[in-house]
């Protein structure tokens, strides 16, 4: 159990904590009926996704839980390079959910929201997402003055998580773009995994309290405080 809880906690040093890395997120919604056929589309750019960008995309169809269908996700360089005429004129020329306003790809889309956001080490980012077929999303918009100590309460989450022996989450920030602040990620294998192992109240406890919470009945009250909206997803990765 000592070293499981130690190798989770260095990946949660490496990962998510670390939040130097951007990301492009993209959350889409499908008009009435057009779901099957946004997801299609988007499966065929992303098919081709090594001639307009440089690391591997990820696209997650919600089962339950929020507004949005799909949340598209990559990694990129940094924005001078992303937001290069060549680089915009290469995606506009590849990549159909790339295209300007107004656009027949629209046609399919009731809702799109984009971000630019800091979070992990993309090498982890990419085991992970490659190694797990369901992921717990959950986005947060804080209450005015409370965003960095939403965000610590995110990565003491984790600590807490390394106390019991389960999967960290990657913790991801807004730089520009929507109306949120933060969200989290965590990959796993199955449901099962998803709830994680059955732990005695005490290791519990013991755990929340070594994280800086006040117990472990505590720790969804005071996340709760400190924000204004929270949406809870759970999400698939389309292949």
């Amino acid at each position: 159990m000592r070293k499981l809880i130690l190798f989770t906690l260095l990946i949660v040093s490496l990962g998510a904590y670390a939040q130097e890395q951007l990301y492009k997120v993209t959350l889409l919604r499908a008009k009435p009926g057009a779901l099957l056929q946004l997801i299609d589309v988007i499966k065929e750019d992303l098919s081709k996704h090594k001639v307009y960008l440089e690391n591997k995309p990820y696209l997650l169809r919600h089962s339950q839980g929020d507004h949005w269908d799909l949340m598209l996700i990559y990694p990129i360089q940094n924005l001078n390079t992303y937001f290069s005429d060549d680089q915009m004129r290469m995606r506009r020329n590849s990549a159909t959910f790339e295209q300007p306003y107004g656009d027949e790809f629209f046609n399919y889309v009731s809702f799109q929201e984009e971000a630019i956001v800091a979070g992990p080490e993309k090498g982890l980012f990419a085991d992970v997402m490659e190694k797990h077929n369901l992921f717990h999303i959950e986005i947060f918009t804080a209450l005015g003055g409370k965003q960095k100590e939403l965000l610590k309460q995110r990565e003491r989450e984790n600590i807490y998580y390394a106390g019991i022996d389960h999967k960290p989450n990657f913790i991801f920030t807004r730089v520009f773009g929507p109306s949120w602040d933060n969200f989290t990620i965590g990959g796993y294998m199955d449901m099962h995994d998803f709830a994680g192992p059955d732990v005695p109240f005490e290791i519990e406890e013991k755990a929340a309290r070594d994280a800086g919470f006040e117990g472990v009945n505590y720790i969804g009250s005071y996340l709760r405080s400190l924000i204004s909206s929270h949406h809870d997803t759970l999400a698939k990765k389309v292949k």
